[in-house]
């Protein structure tokens, strides 16, 4: 069959799709409105088949496999989308839920004419693929058909024809689902079983954000009925990057997961007991000149997001524990006494798992029933005793300490052998901050550890976890995140080469993968590059140097665009003028819908912006506490463009004295934000980083 009787036969079937799904649609009928609880969950059912459905009209399927299974005589077409749709009249799936067993063939088949299997709830499924066919329909409407694969006619030509199609696109200011075109090592890591930490190291440009969204959708396909969307996390790095990923889930037919920041998360498991210290820009602090590592490594970050810290937390844990009872025994009246003996007892038979202060809750009752309990045995009933003696209970009852999470890290952080790492003076401004109801994020790992060792979680377990950027956590925030488990089940993504906090984060990933056993995590890298062009990510590599820390360098997609370009300025003055004639230049080609400009410091960017107002040019200026990332032309701090991409990127400042040797990562991550072009300028001389001028 030609392209061109492919392509007419494949808009038949989807106009006649799209009949029976408007079909469907229309039946569905208004909704419920009424009291009664049986109709209101049926309602609710037609509600979400209604939004599966409509999903499905505006793109009712992306792919195609012809699969002959071992026991037929003849090839199926089985066409695969994102929402399962079947036939209203009888009953037979007119489309396939991408993440349903079979539709794992589409995305594991890479061509031959070996034979393929997929596991099913019966067993394995074995089989022969005869055509594996890609298509693009948008609004309804078909726009593309590519055949990856027709059996006996192997074309290597096309194999990723429709991928570098698809990775061309210009982008908005939402990141988009990658459904389909997820790649073989994207959907193992996509499918894999649920009860493990799963850690991604994947570079730039590899997709690992979009993988750990459709792997929760995947989960809750997979696993309907046992876990539940309430109850998974997703930790973005800012709450701009939040609102860049919100269009994902959604278009996936996936609601209801919370998606923050732990900064957030943080202060509401605190029970809003302390608030976020927002006097001083902490980003802006440790970005605003270029830091050594010596500086880095003494951090309050680093000291107090160490399992050596955490060490220090459990033995003053320990040590409240030890002393939480009193010695003298309880006595309410003459001869009536409770020995402190049996009180420790109480407490000890107590699950040692649960938090301390459930446990001293549940002691304190057991104490005031046991005096209930003797009262009555001895027949008293002389009131102003019963009251001179409830009166002592309730003295000795207060005798028996209970804290705040604040309360107690503030104690800690009083002396330097409880607070190792930290000097006295970061003890004593921590310990002022705490007494304002303050706290730096550094502090709130350990205060939530501390709230959850004390209390336990104010919610049900979490079912599923994500942490994106997880480069930048320390081994104390992945310890708070596991007590809020049963078990382990975690999608962990970062890339150590754009850990540019150094400051707070890890250096390798043994610094979390060893939190685990080895039977409750999984390890997997992805080091192919969908984002930017081969020049793009060759110059990107070449900034990184040897690359270090065991991660392997980008290897781009088959995908070649124009080269980098280096601009030297004469002055600040010419180096405003050149930036304001370059985003002119791109501004005048339909090839770039969002631009941005990467400042190395907040203060370079305000005076970027101010330039080009003056110049009658309107760019958007990205702060630290911004919410919502907005498209077109932006200027951005380079430390907070971390997980945005832009089809056209303009390094403003690529100078010597702005990027130092300590500097690459930084500088990598503003280099892999662009997808089809890339410049820096820079006065006197170049970064070394970026090599010579050309």
């Amino acid at each position: 069959m030609n392209a061109q009787s492919a392509f007419q036969e494949e808009a038949e079937r989807v106009g006649d799709v799209l009949r029976r799904i408007r079909s469907q649609l229309s039946a569905i009928g208004p909704r419920y409105t009424g009291d009664d609880f049986t109709e209101q969950m049926l309602d609710l059912q037609r509600e979400q088949r209604k939004q599966r459905l409509e999903v499905a009209e505006r793109e009712p399927y992306f792919g195609r496999i012809d699969f002959q299974e071992d026991r037929h005589d003849a090839p199926k077409p089985l066409y695969i989308g994102k929402a399962g749709v079947a036939d209203g009249e009888n009953g037979s799936l007119l489309v396939i839920d991408w993440r349903a067993p079979v539709a794992s063939l589409f995305y594991a088949f890479s061509g031959g004419e070996t034979p393929v299997t997929y596991e099913s709830p019966e067993g394995e499924i074995g089989g022969q693929i005869h055509l594996k066919r890609n298509l693009m329909v948008r609004q309804s409407k078909l726009e593309r058909v590519v055949d990856s694969y027709v059996r006996g006619q192997e074309d290597e030509a096309v194999t990723d024809e429709f991928l570098l199609y698809r990775l061309g696109e210009s982008k908005d200011n939402k990141l988009r689902d990658i459904v389909s075109t997820i790649q073989q090592e994207q959907d193992r890591i996509i499918r894999t079983d649920k009860n493990k930490a799963v850690f991604i190291q994947g570079v730039a440009g590899s997709g690992k954000t979009t993988v750990a969204l459709h792997r929760l959708a995947f989960l809750l396909y997979q696993y309907a009925g046992r876990i539940r969307a309430d109850r998974m996390i997703i930790f973005a790095p800012n709450r701009m990057f939040l609102d860049y990923i919100s269009g994902v889930l959604p278009e996936l037919g996936v609601g209801d997961i919370v998606q923050t920041t732990y900064a957030d998360w943080a202060v509401e498991a605190l029970g809003k007991e302390v608030r976020l210290d927002e006097e001083r820009d902490a980003l802006a602090y440790w970005f605003e000149r270029p830091r050594t590592r010596e500086e880095m490594e003494r951090s309050p970050g680093r000291v107090k997001g160490s399992l050596r810290f955490k060490q220090a937390v459990d033995r003053k844990l320990a040590e409240i524990e030890a002393s939480l009872l009193p010695e003298q025994p309880f006595e309410p009246i003459d001869g009536m006494k409770l020995q402190p003996e049996t009180i420790a007892d109480w407490l000890a038979v107590d699950d040692r798992g649960e938090p301390l202060m459930k446990r001293r809750e549940r002691l304190v009752s057991r104490i005031k029933r046991w005096f209930e309990s003797e009262w009555k045995t001895r027949r008293l009933t002389d009131r102003k005793l019963k009251t001179k003696a409830s009166a002592r209970l309730n003295a000795y009852c207060k005798k028996i300490p209970s804290f705040t999470a604040s309360g107690l890290y503030a104690a800690l952080l009083g002396g330097e052998e409880t607070a190792p790492g930290l000097t006295a003076a970061e003890r004593a401004a921590a310990v002022k901050a705490l007494k304002r109801g303050l706290a730096q994020p550094e502090d709130l790992a350990p205060l939530v550890y501390i709230q959850l060792r004390l209390y336990g979680l104010a919610q049900p377990a979490y079912d599923h976890v994500v942490i994106d950027e997880a480069q930048d956590y320390s081994p104390f925030q992945l310890e708070t995140l596991k007590l809020c488990q049963r078990q382990p089940s975690m999608t962990v993504l970062g890339d150590l080469q754009q850990g540019i906090h150094g400051y707070a984060g890890i250096h390798g990933w043994m610094e979390l993968t060893s939190l685990f056993g080895a039977e409750e995590s999984g390890f997997f890298e992805l080091d192919r590059s969908y984002r930017s062009t081969m020049e793009i990510i060759d110059f990107a590599n070449r900034v990184l140097g040897g690359m270090g820390e065991g991660v392997k360098p980008a290897v781009p997609v088959f995908r070649s665009g124009e080269p980098v370009e280096i601009e030297a300025a004469e002055s600040e003055t010419g180096r405003l003028d050149r930036i304001a004639d370059t985003l002119r230049q791109w501004q005048s080609s339909d090839a770039y819908s969002t631009i941005a400009v990467l400042g190395r410091t907040a203060s370079a960017c305000e005076r970027i912006v101010e330039r080009l107002s003056a110049d009658g040019l309107e760019a958007a200026l990205v702060r630290s506490k911004q919410v919502a990332y907005g498209g077109g032309l932006t200027v951005v701090p380079v430390y907070l463009a971390k997980g945005l991409e832009f089809d056209a990127v303009l390094i403003a400042d690529a100078d010597e004295d702005r990027y130092g040797p300590n500097d690459a990562k930084l500088l990598y991550v503003g280099c892999t934000r662009a997808l089809h072009k890339l410049k820096l300028i820079h006065v006197g001389a170049l970064t070394p980083l970026a090599g010579p001028a050309e």
